[in-house]
């Protein structure tokens, strides 16, 4: 079972920001602030994801074929997420619609300021509102 993830930071102050708009979108907050980490929870109270400065005191690197993905709770905010991403500073890389890789899908991708690649999508046939 997996617990959570951590995302790599080279600018803490501007990730926070950056995250505290994109996952409010989809019902995330943060709930831990600390000077090298922060984490966000869902609605359930529990840190799933956090966001630090690697400890190693190396620069933060995003991995070729890594992507980190969110559930929405439907398409309006599969567009939000992306929207707020893209006005946050983050990059386009691949606008929501349907995925052809699977015809349940509506999905969307950004990069975030550290060029990690983020993931949000819905499934239409447990929720169809498209």
């Amino acid at each position: 079972m997996l617990s959570g993830v951590c995302i790599g930071t080279n600018d803490i102050a501007a990730a926070t920001q950056f995250y505290d708009s994109v996952l409010a979108t989809i019902g995330m907050q943060r709930v831990l602030t600390d000077p090298r980490e922060c984490g966000y929870a869902g609605a359930d109270g529990r840190i799933t994801l956090f966001l630090i400065v690697p400890y190693n005191d190396q620069p933060a690197t995003f991995g070729n074929g890594t992507q980190f993905m969110f559930y929405a709770p439907d398409a309006q905010a599969v567009r939000m997420f992306h929207a707020t991403a893209l006005r946050c500073g983050g990059t386009d890389e691949g606008q929501p619609g349907p995925r052809s890789y699977h015809p349940d899908c509506y999905g969307a991708y950004v990069r975030d300021l550290d060029g990690n690649k983020l993931n949000v999508s819905v499934s239409l046939e447990a929720n169809s509102g498209a």
